[in-house]
């Protein structure tokens, strides 16, 4: 026989626990719920010899619990507390950062059999369970996992802007150049993540191989398509169309048609093209 009390006063977590102790299907089980001054106490008792499995189903009933009902607001929580300096909309996209990232199977796995090995040790040797206690005493390795995709979501959110500052400054330089140009129509050949540029006779624009003179060249880097950018970005002109011999947009198209907008026409090679800005 085995007798567990579980105590809290979060409504949410009581109604997942009494639903999911309902369903559990394990003979022998009985749930009550007692009221008293400070908490709530849900009371699971088995009286079968199925000690394991009913320990293990508790396990994987409260793991969930706990990732569903308490993972966002620790989240929240250390956002403030560590990075406290940032405003509300960019907390916002950091927390949606990490979500993304915790939510990525590997991840998931490694948390929830944290959370879980944890709690199937802890309810061998006792009868008494309060969740907030155990969340901030007992699973220190699963916060540290959580504060570890808050930091990697952090530094994704510092090379985003960063990137977006950076496209937002060439197409400043785009706007005031413009005028400039001498260059009405350019064709940029995309295969193999290599890019060769065209003029409207076919001919072959030699790249501009002095990329350490390039002026809007920032820190992020497009690896062999450098100098087509950078000679793209020295010539201005006014209509790109950009020829996927693949059929694929990968990072580095997509970066174009960001920094030349409306420029940018993309041909897939079976006459299908598109101008749109993503």
């Amino acid at each position: 026989m085995k007798s567990i009390c579980f105590k809290t006063n979060n409504k949410k977590i009581i109604d997942y626990l009494l639903k999911s102790f309902k369903n559990m299907n394990l003979s022998g089980t009985y749930i009550s719920m007692h009221k008293f001054k400070h908490f709530n106490n849900i009371i699971i008792h088995h009286t079968e010899n199925e000690t394991i499995k009913f320990l293990t189903l508790i396990s994987n009933i409260l793991t969930i619990g706990i990732i569903k009902n308490y993972e966002n607001d620790l989240i929240i929580q250390n956002i403030n507390l560590n990075y406290f300096y940032f405003n509300n909309l960019e907390k916002k996209k950091i927390l949606e950062n990490t979500l993304n990232l915790i939510s990525e199977q590997n991840i998931y796995v490694q948390k929830y059999d944290s959370i879980n090995n944890e709690i199937y040790k802890f309810l061998i040797n006792n009868h008494s369970f309060y969740l907030q206690g155990f969340i901030n005493f007992k699973l220190s390795n699963y916060l540290k996992l959580i504060n570890e995709q808050i930091d990697t979501a952090v530094s994704k959110f510092l090379i985003d802007k960063e990137y977006i500052e950076f496209v937002n400054l060439l197409r400043v330089y785009l706007k005031s150049e413009s005028k400039n140009s001498k260059t009405d129509h350019l064709h940029l050949i995309y295969k193999n993540k290599t890019s060769v540029l065209v003029d409207n006779n076919q001919n072959i624009i030699e790249c501009n191989e002095n990329i350490k003179k390039a002026k809007y060249i920032s820190d992020i880097s497009f690896s062999s398509n450098d100098l087509a950018l950078n000679t793209l970005l020295n010539l201005v002109p006014q209509k790109i169309t950009v020829h996927l011999i693949d059929k694929q947009c990968d990072e580095f198209i997509n970066t174009l048609k960001l920094i030349f907008q409306d420029r940018i026409i993309i041909d897939f090679g079976t006459g299908q093209k598109s101008i749109k800005n993503d």
